[in-house]
């Protein structure tokens, strides 16, 4: 990708850039040193808005001293907290993400300010050796991937980018639904695409990241997945009982084979195995006749996020 700015954002009252930062000395100078560049570039008015979530080290030292507004925690809370206590000491109404660590281009953020003209979201979606990462965390990067494709139908190249643009307003009907951790991204993608919102994906590159990595990857590669599974069946719960009843006729269909050339005790399982999946599609339909409005704000998946 070119060095130069992919181009001047189209005319906007102004952006609040949040950036939250956990012990990230390492990096966030460096961060805000490029933000401040790109943002001056945008030809729009900007802020940037620092969320320091307990951290130990210099962090809100050197974000106050670049002029950045920060916002301070007395204990770490977790990601997708200091997002939205980001999002609510925001002067503008047009919010962009990006993380402290140096990890995204920010240079890239008119283009993606541009870009909002014609969506509700804009994604930068991460390219490059540093962000496929492990052997470990492509396999379920993959899964978690396809999961989040066939529920909402749609094709997702980055479900869980720090980068990323999206006015208040759209995002405000969801803001209950948003959990405290590493999870935040992946949910609001998942509601905006849920609920008919457009989001567009505009690749970029991705570097490795300065001081020590936060993701602990066991843990927060169940609570992700925790997080698209919640949203899918708050959002679309048809497709997870679909899912379930295939897990259910798959067997009965080998089940079936069996019984034709044994017959007995095969033929009793395969049946069990079919009405099993029918009864787990009939509750599928239940859930969509009798949830919640898309859009709605009462669920609350933050106490599972902080246990």
């Amino acid at each position: 990708m070119s060095e130069e700015h992919a181009g001047p954002a189209s005319r906007i009252e102004g952006v609040s850039v949040v950036v939250p930062a956990w012990n990230e000395e390492a990096g966030i100078g460096e961060t805000l040193v490029r933000l401040k560049e790109s943002l001056a570039a945008s030809g729009s008015a900007w802020e940037i808005v620092v969320v320091d979530d307990g951290s130990t080290d210099r962090t809100a030292e050197i974000a106050a001293a670049s002029g950045a507004t920060v916002v301070r925690h007395a204990v770490n809370i977790g990601y997708g907290r200091s997002l939205q206590d980001g999002m609510q000491a925001s002067r503008y109404s047009c919010i962009a993400t990006v993380d402290a660590d140096a990890t995204y281009p920010v240079k890239y953020l008119p283009r993606l300010l541009g870009e909002l003209a014609h969506c509700d979201m804009v994604v930068g979606a991460r390219q490059g050796p540093a962000y496929r990462g492990s052997l470990f965390k492509s396999p379920a990067r993959f899964a978690f991937r396809w999961l989040a494709e066939f529920a909402s139908g749609t094709r997702i190249p980055d479900i869980n980018s720090g980068m990323r643009i999206f006015r208040m307003e759209a995002a405000e009907p969801f803001l209950d639904t948003l959990p405290n951790g590493f999870s935040f991204p992946t949910t609001i993608t998942l509601a905006f695409l849920f609920n008919g919102r457009g989001v567009k994906y505009v690749p970029i590159e991705y570097a490795a990241r300065k001081g020590a990595s936060k993701i602990r990857i066991v843990r927060d590669t169940l609570r992700a997945a925790q997080a698209i599974v919640t949203s899918i069946v708050y959002y679309n719960p048809l497709k997870a009982f679909l899912l379930l009843a295939l897990a259910c006729w798959l067997p009965a269909l080998a089940l079936t084979v069996a019984a034709i050339n044994e017959g007995g005790v095969w033929a009793i399982l395969a049946g069990e195995s079919f009405l099993a999946g029918v009864l787990v599609c009939a509750l599928g339909l239940l859930a969509v006749r009798v949830g919640p409005r898309p859009g709605a704000r009462t669920l609350s998946n933050r106490s599972s996020e902080n246990s």
